[in-house]
């Protein structure tokens, strides 16, 4: 599949309402877009590392540079036949996981596209029926906090995760298990603490929670593995997973009993799928994580939440509950508030309003 085109576009889409973590809160989310054009037909990819280099070492603008200055003329008129020799393309340049996962979701909405296949179906998924969690950011108040709960059990969502930061509070989860004591909830703590916080995770591991995520920094397996020694609560590693090979040396030492799969964390849909498969062989349960990103983006985290085995209920957020518009058609819909299905259109099924995209663009570029 010969590559002609690639068109990349940097946006900013208002959110309804802040969303806070560990790190910092936003009122807009920014993301590349990324537009890949083979023999008249077109396929889109979507990256959202935030607008500053707050959730990783990566941010928009300069994902943004580096798609349009490096990795778009490297790739326009090569024939790429598999996601495989897409990241042999891309691997001389070190990181840049996200910039690298626009391209590579692109190339497989593209090739699904042309085949006339959906997405989901194209990397191997079997479940279209997928049950979605309910993610919940920092509330300003425990009163807040249980209201926004007590709306996901009535919406019938099976799990509820936690944004946790320092300033939250053990006595504010303690009263959602207290409150909610049938419904899984789990913690994401962004980073947000260190080893030194053993304490308060010792106070945490008693509140009988299906799993703390991303304790403590992303590169710091080493005290992953001594904390999650200590406790009985298993740790998820979220931001810690940027390759196949940081996957890998979690489960060899031991850092997590639980990994979250972005596939703009590690880099494409490809690197995604082998994350999985070593997670599979070694008998660590794994889900689906997603960015604030678009429909497109969601698309893409839609596909791989219908592969098997998967353990809990991924985090995918139709843009309804974030965004005053989403920039894609169509609306992300569910079969019910807490579950959806994959499209059955092919590729990912979703592509931008060009009004829209015009509208939220803060800079776009082309390769030919």
């Amino acid at each position: 599949m010969k590559i002609d085109r690639i068109d990349i576009y940097h946006v900013s889409m208002p959110l309804l309402a802040p969303w806070k973590t560990a790190f910092s809160e936003e009122h807009a989310i920014e993301s590349i877009l990324v537009r890949m054009e083979s023999d008249g037909t077109v396929g889109w990819g979507e990256a959202a590392p935030y607008s500053v280099p707050q959730f990783c070492a990566e941010w928009c603008p300069a994902a943004f540079l580096l798609i349009r200055d490096v990795f778009a003329p490297l790739l326009i008129g090569r024939d790429i036949a598999s996601g495989g020799q897409l990241q042999g393309l891309l691997a001389p340049f070190k990181a840049n996981q996200f910039a690298k996962a626009a391209l590579d979701t692109a190339w497989w909405d593209l090739q699904a596209r042309r085949a006339g296949q959906p997405l989901w179906q194209m990397l191997g998924g079997s479940a279209p029926l997928i049950e979605v969690g309910a993610d919940i950011p920092v509330q300003d108040s425990i009163e807040a906090l249980l209201a926004r709960v007590a709306a996901a059990q009535e919406a019938g969502f099976t799990r509820t995760k936690l944004k946790f930061r320092r300033d939250s509070g053990v006595a504010m989860v303690a009263r959602v298990r207290e409150s909610f004591p049938d419904m899984p909830v789990h913690i994401d703590c962004n980073c947000g603490f260190t080893l030194d916080d053993l304490p308060l995770f010792r106070e945490l591991d008693a509140l009988g929670l299906v799993m703390i995520e991303q304790p403590l920094a992303g590169d710091d397996l080493v005290h992953h593995a001594r904390l999650q020694g200590r406790l009985t609560t298993p740790l998820c590693l979220d931001e810690s997973i940027t390759s196949l090979e940081r996957a890998r040396k979690a489960i060899e030492i031991g850092a997590c009993r639980w990994m979250n799969i972005k596939h703009g964390r590690v880099g494409g849909l490809t690197n995604a799928l082998e994350v999985y498969q070593v997670c599979r062989e070694s008998d660590v349960p794994c889900w689906i994580g997603g960015m604030l990103e678009s429909n497109i983006g969601q698309g893409a985290s839609i596909a791989l939440a219908t592969l098997s085995g998967l353990s809990y209920a991924p985090d995918i957020f139709p843009a309804g509950r974030l965004y005053h518009s989403d920039l894609a058609t169509p609306d992300l819909v569910g079969v019910s508030a807490s579950s959806i299905r994959a499209s059955n259109l092919p590729g990912h099924g979703f592509q931008p309003v060009p009004e829209k995209l015009q509208a939220m663009t803060l800079q776009s570029a082309a390769a030919t």
